[in-house]
């Protein structure tokens, strides 16, 4: 058996064997939708008058299925709440259905590679490629959403697959471990749970500083998260493009999105905004488009009213930024813009944290509370947001300098420094193991 075959069966195996240990039921899930789209791409291979209504049909059920697993309660509950206001006797069965994780990722990179199939960009892989592309374990959890140009390419490559850059994979491993083991859990035990379980026991000053605590950790969190899976595709032999440039650095909601989840907004703007019309209407509907790809955006991350209000500040925000400039004259930019956005993303954040869209608004409700004394040590937490925004301002030339010194560095050296830094971000950690805030995605 050649080397780069082995590799890719081993990959596979373990892939399904991580995803398995969690629960068989989603390991078979993927099994069978995998095996769903790669029959469809061979019919294509051996039907081209169907190459583009076969994907098409695929995509359809591809986004019903999703749509069974994750959204069935909640248009349910819709729906009955309807006939309910209208008094009419509707009897919609509950489904008992355990939502696998990751399925929103799966799915939407199997989309990228039906319509890149139906456009002729690429032939159909082989069963084989295109599973380990489905299941490829890394990014299967929770990201980043690979595009086909970029991981089945390299999947296909019929060279043995090798480290590579071990020392931005060891720099972004450590990174992953700051970010998610140390400091996203300490924001979350020190300000967000706290906050955010009692609002009414806090002043405004104190839940202003929460809301910006919860910003930086599920920033901290994902970002983290994307680290730890580029690493682990480097030590494995693959690439995988950053899904994140210091977001909160953004001087418009626009740049946000490009910053922010980078797999995820391009994907909603090739496979959603553009497919809609994308900017082919007029200004008007060009701002409806925008608008509804937000809101797709946030039913997108949880079938819940509360992401769906998240999805629809997002677009509020974006075609009032785009109304601005457009009777100005001028583009939201510059220490103005990126306050404002700043402002802005953590305000919508609070439904994204708070149990409800009810529980949102009330916390929102109370930054205007100045009652009472202060029980947190809010000058902390504001030099503590300093600190961070000084942080983003040099991140991407510290690294870079970590990565160079590691090169230059020999390797006892090495294990002696980072040894000392994982006991390090251990200690300064909370114990135990911290959950990943998008795995539920």
């Amino acid at each position: 058996m050649k080397w780069p075959l082995a590799q890719k069966l081993s990959l596979l195996a373990a892939s399904y064997g991580i995803y398995a240990s969690i629960d068989w039921r989603f390991a078979a899930v993927l099994a069978v939708y995998s095996s769903f789209i790669s029959l469809t791409s061979q019919l294509v291979s051996w039907r081209p008058t169907l190459r583009r209504s076969l994907p098409a049909i695929a995509i359809t059920l591809s986004v019903a299925n999703l749509a069974v697993f994750k959204y069935f309660d909640f248009f349910r509950e819709g729906m009955l709440s309807v006939a309910a206001f209208f008094h009419w006797q509707w009897a919609i069965p509950a489904l008992d259905i355990i939502l696998p994780v990751g399925i929103s990722f799966y799915t939407f990179q199997s989309i990228a590679y039906l319509v890149a199939l139906a456009r002729g960009e690429r032939e159909p892989a082989s069963w084989l490629d295109g599973s380990l592309y489905l299941a490829f374990f890394p990014t299967l959890f929770a990201g980043p959403i690979c595009r086909p140009a970029g991981l089945i390419s390299q999947i296909e490559a019929s060279e043995q697959r090798e480290i590579q850059r071990p020392a931005l994979a060891l720099c972004l491993l450590l990174s992953a471990m700051i970010k998610k083991v140390w400091l996203a859990s300490w924001l979350a035990d020190a300000w967000v749970k706290p906050l955010f379980a009692n609002p009414d026991a806090y002043q405004g000053l104190e839940l202003l500083v929460g809301m910006y605590a919860f910003a930086i950790q599920i920033y901290f969190d994902f970002s983290g998260y994307s680290d730890l899976v580029i690493a682990l595709a480097l030590l494995l032999g693959y690439r995988l493009a950053d899904n994140f440039n210091q977001p909160y650095l953004a001087t418009s909601l626009r740049e946000f999105w490009r910053r922010w989840h980078i797999s995820l907004s391009t994907w909603i703007r090739d496979y959603v905004y553009i497919p809609m019309g994308g900017n082919r209407g007029g200004w008007w509907l060009t701002q409806m488009t925008i608008f509804n790809a937000m809101l797709i955006s946030g039913l997108w991350h949880g079938a819940s009213l509360k992401y769906l209000i998240w999805g629809a500040l997002h677009g509020l925000g974006m075609v009032l930024q785009n109304g601005f400039e457009r009777l100005t004259g001028k583009r939201v930019q510059g220490l103005a813009g990126a306050v404002f956005s700043f402002h802005f993303v953590c305000l919508a954040w609070v439904f994204f944290r708070a149990e409800n869209w009810q529980e949102a608004l009330h916390y929102l409700a109370g930054l205007t509370r100045t009652d009472g004394p202060l029980q947190m040590n809010v000058m902390a937490g504001f030099l503590l947001l300093g600190v961070f925004f000084a942080g983003a301002l040099g991140y991407e030339r510290w690294q870079g300098q970590a990565v160079r010194w590691l090169e230059k560095t020999p390797w006892p050296l090495q294990v002696l420094a980072v040894t000392l830094t994982v006991l390090l971000i251990n200690y300064l950690g909370p114990s135990g193991v911290p959950a990943f805030l998008y795995y539920s995605y």
